[in-house]
């Protein structure tokens, strides 16, 4: 959610930043600052009523105590009509509030200064690109022919189970899935993130709290009768720990990783670029979460990338990374690099990890802040990233591995496999 006092002071900025999503914000934004200053007016209004409300109290309690009745019965009129209007200012602040509440929440986060504007996928800038592709034998077949062939993952027998979308993983393919989620947990402990189990359902207050709701609602699977919501990632669970904590200085920064299933309705989507593992409803994911001081929080998303990096070249895959230009962005970040593998097999880019930094755009929902060296309260940082999704991983393992005598696993997985070759 974006920040109160930014947006009085830096308005023409924030308006100028949300263009690059092409949203014409002025109007909103002028409709916030309206519902603001009529929250602070209206709020300043009660307390003087209520201060002045007091004051005749203690002057009441005089009078009676000095035997002047009549005298106190009179103020005590005025008292009753302060308390009616005392009850319409308060009713009138809880419904600005909350005005002022919605209004804000449809807001999304103002891009990062580096960021481009642009309307879709189309106009993301390529920033980095490593690895050679696979030369594939002539017998080369995606990975969901992969998969049949050498009895890796049924996507029939998840679709009796469940529907479209939930594959079911068996043999070698189980155990390659279990060795990525070991082998991501490993390196991003080894890199100083301490591991966390997590729920794998969330109430409305912590999907509300990472941006999920309002913007996401569609999305997200629902368990109606207890109102609670199934992960669309580890983000969420993971960031809300930290709902409504003040952190010391010297407790940042925060680096927490994570798996867990995630859940995504993902209406809508059809064709062969979304066969096989390309697009699921639910997926295994390890996420890398961040809180950090303001001032430190791009070089932490640096140092992200660079994680990133490093484990997708053990895996030895081609793989490039892209920022993402203000069309395509998530509604709650503010600068977002994607990752994507090459899949020879298919001959085309999947994204396997998204690196974000959220700024105070999350911790403003969430309340979380730290205490400075100068005993000030300030909104941390909060960034997130995939480290990483399991499915096109998977996909380009698969595929981009196979050879004529089988699907060669990468050294780096061997000691999690038990296996160096899927035949």
């Amino acid at each position: 959610m974006l920040e109160l006092s930014k947006i009085r002071d830096h308005k023409i900025n924030m308006v100028r930043g949300l263009e690059k999503r092409n949203l014409q914000a002025s109007a909103d934004l002028d409709e916030v600052l309206r519902l603001d200053e009529m929250r602070r007016k209206t709020q300043s209004d009660l307390d003087n009523l209520l201060s002045e409300s007091n004051r005749l109290s203690k002057e009441i309690g005089a009078l009676f105590q000095a035997g002047k009745q009549q005298e106190a019965n009179v103020l005590k009129a005025q008292t009753t009509h302060l308390k009616e209007q005392s009850k319409v200012l308060s009713d009138s602040l809880a419904e600005t509030v909350d005005q002022l509440s919605d209004a804000l929440l449809q807001l999304p986060n103002v891009p990062h200064e580096s960021v481009k504007p642009g309307n879709s996928a189309d106009d993301n800038e390529e920033i980095f690109k490593d690895g050679d592709t696979p030369v594939l034998p002539i017998s080369a077949l995606p990975h969901w022919e992969l998969a049949s062939k050498y009895n890796l993952i049924d996507f029939e027998l998840g679709n009796k189970v469940t529907g479209a979308g939930f594959p079911v993983y068996k043999g070698k393919g189980a155990k390659l899935q279990r060795a990525l989620i070991g082998f991501f947990l490993d390196e991003n402990t080894a890199a100083g993130y301490q591991e966390v189990q997590v729920p794998h359902l969330v109430n409305a207050d912590s999907a509300m709290g990472t941006g999920q709701l309002p913007d996401k609602e569609g999305q997200m699977y629902e368990a109606t009768i207890d109102q609670l919501y199934l992960i669309p990632t580890a983000e969420v669970p993971i960031t809300n720990l930290f709902r409504d904590v003040l952190l010391d200085e010297v407790e940042l920064p925060q680096a927490l990783t994570g798996y867990t299933p995630c859940f995504r309705r993902e209406a809508g989507s059809y064709g062969a670029h979304v066969r096989g593992l390309n697009r699921l409803h639910q997926f295994d994911k390890v996420e890398i979460v961040r809180v950090e001081k303001p001032e430190n929080s791009y070089a932490a998303l640096e140092g992200m990338v660079d994680h990133i990096k490093a484990i997708l070249t053990k895996l030895e895959l081609p793989y490039r990374i892209l920022r993402l230009c203000g069309g395509d962005m998530g509604f709650t970040s503010a600068l977002t690099y994607d990752f994507e593998v090459y899949s020879a097999a298919q001959g085309r880019w999947l994204e396997i990890s998204s690196v974000s930094n959220f700024e105070t755009f999350q911790s403003n929902r969430l309340k979380l802040r730290f205490k400075d060296s100068e005993g000030k309260n300030r909104l941390a940082h909060t960034l997130n990233g995939s480290s990483l999704a399991l499915p096109r991983v998977l996909a380009a393992l698969l595929e981009n591995n196979q050879t004529e005598k089988g699907i060669t696993i990468p050294p780096a997985l061997v000691s999690y496999t038990g296996f160096s070759i899927i035949q």
